[in-house]
Parts: structure tokens; sequence; C-alpha cells
């Protein structure tokens, strides 16, 4: 894991990559407790049998859960020192050029974009791309808007 020292010093990483991050494995009940927090209860999520025969040869993760993995991925990167608050603040753009395999792993390399101000903090721009562990393309390829706060100043 990489630590900056302070925003400045994140600024100054712009067109660096982080990592790859260790890997976590995606395993069916993680899918299912997706399927139920999201009402996707797609037969490709849920029905090992079924999607045996599929077009997968397997259950697979959601898109959108492979996405809701991001911060926790990227997290496992870098921290940046004298941080109060991060919060995600969007995306530019997100694909999934390949499924996740339930039983498989993932991990995520990313590289610093942007880093621009904003009122007592930073707007952060991430490329990030999500391997798998089964080898291919990527799973997931996604640029993220995040905005960190500094410490407020002292009275």
């Amino acid at each position: 894991m990489r630590t900056f020292d302070s925003l400045d010093e994140l600024a100054a990483a712009v067109g660096q990559t982080l990592g790859p991050g260790p890997w976590q494995r995606i395993d069916q009940g993680r899918v299912d407790l997706f399927a139920d927090a999201t009402d996707d209860h797609q037969w490709i999520h849920l029905d090992p049998q079924r999607a045996a025969t599929g077009p997968y040869g397997g259950t697979i993760a959601h898109g959108y859960l492979t996405l809701s993995l991001l911060p926790a991925l990227v997290g496992r990167l870098y921290r940046v020192r004298g941080v109060r608050m991060g919060v995600n603040y969007g995306l530019n753009r997100v694909r999934f050029p390949a499924p996740v395999r339930v039983g498989t792993a993932v991990r995520a390399v990313a590289t610093i974009a942007e880093v621009s101000p904003v009122a007592g903090g930073v707007q952060l721009v991430t490329a990030v791309t999500v391997e798998c562990d089964a080898g291919g393309k990527p799973v997931c390829v996604a640029e993220t808007v995040s905005r960190l706060y500094g410490q407020p100043p002292s009275p």
C-alpha cells in the first residue's frame, strides 16, 4: 500500500500507477446477498445448475457487484494522511469487458489520472482496472471520481 503524506503529494503523483492490490475471492454467498440487496435475481447469478449449461459455464457476479467493490479494492492500494473524509463523487465511464465467475478472485490496479482543487480538498479521478485470477480480459474498467477533504484549519 502506498501512503501519501498530503493531498499535495497525491496531486504530484498524477500519472502514477498503484497496485496491483491483493486478491479478493468472489463466492456464491456474496453474489446471493447482492442479488437480494438489488432485487436482481437472474439465473446466471443464482442458479449454479442452470448456469453450468449457460453462456458462462457457471454463475457469475453481477457487474454492479464488481463495481461496488471498487472502494474496497482501490482502498487497499493507497491512503492519504490528513484526510478527514472521502466521498464517492461519481463515475465518468464504466465497462465490464468480461464476467467474474463465482469462485474466482479479483484485484485492482489504479492510475491517478487527475487531481484538482475543490473547496476544502481535492477531486481525484482514478482509472481503475479490475483483473481476475482466471486471466483474460479485465472484468471491470472504470474511471472513478472521488472527493477527499483535508483537516479543517485550526482556530
